[in-house]
This record gives C-alpha cells, structure tokens and sequence, in this order.
C-alpha cells in the first residue's frame, strides 16, 4: 500500500517541578533553601528515514510523546531532562497544522532533522527566591506544560520528471521500458492507484528520476475520484512529459486530452501549469497520422517540443531522453511551495498577555503569564503571597483591574484559586 497523507498528534514532554526543600545538617542550624530544578520536558523531532518510502506506519500508530522533566530534588538537585522523541517519515514529507493549516516543515533533504515542538521548561526551585527579606521561601515553580498538536504527514514524490496523460496511454510501458522500474502493466480503462518510480542513467553519467503520475481523469482537480492525491505528487517535478495517445484505439481525440489535463493542472495550481511541458506521441508503431499531424499543430501553437515514441519498437525514445536530460540541466530546483514562518512551539510566544472576564462582581484573570505564576506560590505562605502580588502589579493586572472597575469586596479568579479584593 502506499501511503501518502495521514494525521497524527504529538506532544512534548511537560517540564519537572522545582523542589521546596531545606539544608538539614547535623550542625547547621538554620540550613537555607536548596530545592533543586526540574527538569526540561523531551522535544518532538522529525527527521528523514532514507529507509521509508511510504507513511504506512503511521496507519495504526496515531500518537506520538515526548517524556516528561523529572521534579527537582534537595541539595540543588536538578531533575533528570525527559527524553526526545525522534519520529522517522521518508524524504518528501510535508508537516502542516491542522489547526491553521499551515507548513510547519518541509522534509525534502537527505538526513534532514527538524525540532517541531519543544518541551516546558522546568520549574525552579526554591532556591532561586531567596532574598535577603525573604530568606525562607516555601514556594518553587511548576514546570511548563508541554504543547499537544495535531499535524498532517503529507508525502510528495520527489521526481525530476513527471509522466501526465489519462489511464492506458502507454505512460507505464514507457517507464518500463526507459528505467528498471516494474509498473504493473495491463489494458484498463481506469487508473492506477499509486505512483511509479524509476531512475533513467544517461550515457555521461548523469541520471535523472521520473515519476509515472497515477492517471488523471476530468474533475480531478475537483477531487473526482482520487484527483488531489494524484495531483500534489507532480508538484516537485520540474519538467511534465505529457503522454498523449495518437492510434486512435482508444476513441480519445489527442487535442482533447491535452485540453483537459491542462485545465486540471491550472484548476490545481497556477504555478503548476506553467511548469515546462514536453507533448509525447505514444504507440507511434500504430499511430493514425491524421490525429498525429493536429497534435503536432497543436504543439507548434503552444510553442511545445513534441515527440513521436513507440515503447514497443523504440521509435523516438533515445531523442526524446537526450533533450529530457538536457532540459533538466537548465531547469533549477526550488522549493514548490510559498515559504511561510515556521511555527516552532516557544513558551516566551503570548508570555506577557493576559484576558479579564468581568460578570457583576467577579474578574476571571487567564493567561500563561499569570497561570505560571500561580503555580509558583504556596498560598498558606505570606511571603509567596507578598511574591504573588508584586508579580501581578509588575504584569499590569492590578490596573487593568482598576480600569475594569473592581471594588472593595469583589472576588478574583486565577486558575483555581479564588482571592477577594481589598484596597
């Protein structure tokens, strides 16, 4: 089976908490604080498997995880770090959100490895809050939560040359017969339903890959049938061998079928149809001259190379790979899609943003800012307290509040804590 797009969920590992600890030494009779710091959560990777050619693996195998920091200790012990987790897909795999749909990474290189989430921080131990006013903190942090997403895994074929033309045209005998690929090959009317790759060597060393693009049928461009899959894999190919059949065995009338397959690929991408496009004239040992001749004034009004090739006999190929090879020297490698920011998960992102919800006398406080400094205080403590309010008033939510309108006596939501207001 070959497997080109499928979901799965990720998520790297939450950091450790800090430790509230003390020295306790036989004569040290006021030890200070030396809770240690949690450990970083494990990031999330992907990187390129040259072994993978498909995305079978992730058919039953949904969920992905990162482990978790472990706690701090005593003695400024720091946690142990969670470990990565490195996910394997073949070279040609596209990584989207599926939230914003968005490119989060494009895995087009041979051992490419790229970070997509990365793990929570780890909380800080009680160590770090002490001051000279505040010699016994009973508070540590947290660690940071790590981030779960959903993405799409899509895979593009990675080809030089892409084979167009409906089903039974001869594109599968024509790969056949130029590379080592093995095609299966019979007389249907409907198209196959998965890409073919083989790899053409050229007589000065050089060798290019073509890829026989499953049949495309009108409507494709609309998802008819299998229109889109079959599509997003001619995206990376830089030169389109159009295999048009000119015997007239089939019924096709060949200006037709170059018609229709041209509105496909403009209906799929704009870009897509502007991609250089040699016509190819199949099964030329039994071609009606008549549909022959009006391709060939078809392809002088679109200023198109036009080729006339039999598998069967050899007509016409080794001409046609010389100039396919000698075209490809010309045509750079680029990047098929529109580069877009990378959306690398960073726990600083939205740090300084808060929300307040106002209904009659309760103020609801949400964002990451505060929500981390919440988990920072113990509330049975004056000091943590004391820390608690001189982090909120340094954020701005004390006169956001204000400006919200809060009295005396109304009550203050931070996560699951719950304070009354006093001037």
């Amino acid at each position: 089976m070959f497997t080109d797009y499928t979901k799965i969920i990720i998520k790297s590992g939450n950091g450790g908490n800090g430790a509230i600890s003390f020295r306790r030494e036989k004569y040290v009779a006021a030890g200070g604080p030396d809770g240690g710091d949690g450990g970083k959560g494990g990031d999330v990777y992907f990187k390129v498997d040259k072994d993978k050619n498909t995305l079978i693996d992730f058919r039953y195998n949904k969920k992905f995880k990162a482990t978790n920091g472990e706690n701090g200790r005593g003695s400024r012990c720091t946690g142990k770090s969670g470990e990565d987790i490195y996910i394997g897909v073949p070279i040609g795999t596209i990584i989207k959100d599926v939230a914003t749909g968005k490119i989060i990474a494009d895995l087009s290189q041979p051992n490419q490895v790229e970070c997509i989430l990365k793990g929570g921080r780890g909380g800080r131990g009680n160590q770090h809050f002490a001051t000279p006013t505040r010699q016994v903190p009973r508070f540590a942090e947290d660690g940071e939560p790590g981030e779960e997403k959903e993405v799409i895994l899509e895979l593009k074929l990675l080809a030089d040359v892409g084979l167009l033309g409906f089903p039974n045209v001869g594109k599968s005998t024509f790969l056949s017969t130029v590379t080592d690929a093995r095609p299966k090959i019979a007389n249907y009317q409907f198209t196959t339903l998965e890409p073919n790759l083989g790899v053409v060597k050229s007589k000065d060393g050089s060798s290019f890959v073509i890829a026989d693009i499953p049949g495309i049928i009108e409507g494709a461009s609309n998802g008819v049938g299998l229109g889109l899959q079959f599509l997003r894999h001619i995206e990376r190919t830089r030169l389109l061998l159009h295999i048009i059949d000119v015997s007239g065995m089939e019924g096709r009338n060949p200006k037709d079928d170059f018609r229709i397959i041209n509105e496909e690929l403009k209906n799929y991408s704009e870009k897509l149809a502007k991609r250089k496009q040699i016509i190819v004239a199949s099964k030329a040992d039994i071609a009606n001259e008549e549909l022959y001749n009006e391709l060939k004034s078809l392809a002088k009004e679109k200023n198109m190379e036009i080729f006339k090739i039999s598998s069967s006999t050899g007509e016409g190929i080794k001409e046609l790979l010389d100039y396919v090879s000698k075209t490809l020297k010309t045509l750079p490698k680029e990047d098929l899609y529109e580069a877009e920011e990378k959306m690398i998960y960073t726990l600083e992102d939205d740090e300084e943003e808060f929300t307040i919800i106002h209904n009659q006398n309760e103020f609801e406080v949400t964002g990451k800012a505060v929500e981390k400094i919440i988990r920072r205080i113990n509330i049975d403590d004056n000091e943590s307290m004391h820390y608690l309010h001189k982090n909120l008033v340094n954020l701005g939510v004390e006169e956001a509040l204000k400006r919200e309108g809060i009295k005396e006596g109304d009550i203050v939501k931070i996560s699951n804590y719950e304070f009354e207001w006093y001037e």
